[in-house]
C-alpha cells in the first residue's frame, strides 16, 4: 500500500510538468515498476502528443512486461487523436495497474479499467484519489459540467479597491505577485475581462514570461461594444485570439469594424442588460477551452459570483489603503443583503510575494 502511494506521488509529479500544454486533455504522469525499481517514465507533454502510459512503454521497451504502471488517472479505452492506452499496457504484458481515479470523461469512465481486468491485468484505482482530483480539477469541470473551469483573480488593496476615485490602478500589486499572475496565465485557456477594464486599463492581457509557448485566448465581455478599435487588445489579435462577447444590441458598425481587424465578435443572449454567462461558458466549452482566467473588473466579477459560476479566487491583498467610496471595489454588483448569504471560500490557503498576501480558495458550493 505505502510502495503504490511513493510512485503514485511520483506520477503525479510528472504530470504536472504538462501544465499549460495538454488542455483540453487532462495532466497525466506514468510511472513504470519492476521489482521495485522505476524502468520507465512519462508525461503527457501537449494536446496531441503521446499520452503519459504510452510515452513510458515505448521508453520501456521489451521491459515492461511483468510491471506495475502507475498513472494519476485512468487509462483510456478509445480512439483520439492518439490510439487507445489500454491497447498499449495490453500489449506490453503489463501485469497490474495502480490508477489515482477513474477518468471523468463520459467517453471512457470506467471501461478502461474493465478493458484491462478482461484481460487479466490486476487493477487497483484510488490511490492519492484527493491528490489525483486536484491536480485534475479542471479538466473534471470541463468534463463534467460541459462548462470551463473559472478562477476569478483580483490585486485589491487591505480595504478592499482595485482603482482610485480616478481610475489609477498600476500598480496594486508588487512585481513578484505579478510575476504569479503571468506564470498563472500561461496555464490557462483564457482570460476574461469586462469592457470597463478593458477601456479604462487597455491591456494587453498576455503571458509575459520566459519560455510561454502558446498565449491565452483573450475575451472581452461587451454588451454595447465600447471597446476601441485602437487598442492594445484589438492592435494584437494576430499574436492571440480575441473574443468579444456582445448581445443583440450591438452597433453593427463597429461589429464589422472589428471583425475586420480579425475579432470573433460573438452575439449572445442578454441577461440583465449584460451577456449571459452561462451561454458564455457552453460557447467556449464548445470550442474547447476548459479553463478560464476573469481578470476583473468589478462588475464582471460580481456576475460570476452572483450567477454561481466562480470555481475558485485568487485574493491579492496589497499592505496599501486606498480609501474613498467612489474609489472602485474589487466586487461591485448589488452585493448582499444579509452577512450570512456572502459567497464563502472554503480550502483556503495563504501565500506570501513578499509584502503582498495571496488568499486562495474555492467557492463554497461549486466544488
Amino acid at each position: 500500500m505505502y510502495r503504490d502511494q511513493y510512485f503514485m506521488k511520483m506520477a503525479l509529479r510528472l504530470a504536472e510538468k504538462g501544465k499549460g500544454r495538454t488542455s483540453p486533455n487532462p495532466l497525466v504522469g506514468a510511472v513504470l515498476v519492476k521489482d521495485g525499481k522505476v524502468i520507465s517514465s512519462g508525461y503527457h507533454k501537449r494536446f496531441g502528443s503521446p499520452h503519459a502510459e504510452a510515452a513510458a512503454i515505448k521508453k520501456a521497451g521489451k521491459r515492461a512486461e511483468g510491471s506495475t504502471l502507475y498513472v494519476n488517472l485512468e487509462p483510456c479505452n478509445h480512439f483520439g487523436k492518439t490510439p487507445p492506452c489500454t491497447k498499449s499496457i495490453i500489449e506490453s504484458g503489463i501485469k497490474r495497474v495502480v490508477a489515482g481515479m477513474q477518468d471523468p470523461n463520459p467517453i471512457n469512465d470506467g471501461k478502461g479499467l474493465r478493458e484491462l481486468r478482461r484481460n487479466n491485468i490486476r487493477v487497483r484505482c484510488g490511490v492519492l484519489k484527493a491528490e489525483a482530483r486536484r491536480l485534475n480539477k479542471r479538466f473534471e469541470k470541463f468534463m463534467r459540467e460541459k462548462r470551463p473551469y473559472v478562477t476569478v483573480k483580483v490585486a485589491q488593496s487591505i480595504d478592499g479597491k482595485i482603482a482610485t476615485f480616478s481610475g489609477d490602478s498600476k500598480w496594486i500589486s508588487n512585481a513578484a505577485s505579478r510575476r504569479f499572475v503571468h506564470k498563472l496565465r500561461a496555464e490557462v485557456d483564457a482570460i476574461l475581462i469586462g469592457s470597463n477594464t478593458a477601456v479604462k486599463d487597455n491591456p494587453l492581457l498576455t503571458a509575459r514570461r520566459p519560455g510561454s509557448r502558446k498565449q491565452p485566448v483573450r475575451i472581452v465581455l461587451d454588451s454595447r461594444l465600447k471597446i476601441s478599435v485602437k487598442s492594445r487588445l484589438i492592435k494584437s489579435s494576430r499574436s492571440s485570439k480575441v473574443i468579444v462577447a456582445t448581445t443583440r444590441r450591438h452597433p453593427a458598425k463597429k461589429a464589422a469594424q472589428l471583425r475586420r481587424k480579425g475579432i470573433d465578435v460573438t452575439v449572445f443572449t442578454e441577461k440583465n442588460g449584460m451577456v449571459d454567462l452561462r451561454e458564455l461558458l457552453r460557447y467556449l466549452a464548445g470550442i474547447g477551452i476548459s479553463n478560464l482566467l476573469v481578470e476583473g473588473g468589478g462588475n464582471a466579477i460580481a456576475s460570476f459570483l452572483d450567477n454561481g459560476l466562480a470555481d475558485e479566487m485568487l485574493v491579492f491583498v496589497s499592505p496599501r489603503i486606498i480609501g474613498g467610496r467612489d474609489s472602485i471595489t474589487s466586487v461591485e454588483g448589488n452585493g448582499r443583503r444579509l452577512v450570512n448569504n456572502a459567497v464563502r471560500l472554503e480550502n483556503i490557503t495563504i501565500k506570501r510575494f513578499r509584502e503582498d498576501i495571496l488568499i486562495k480558495g474555492h467557492v463554497h458550493g461549486n466544488n
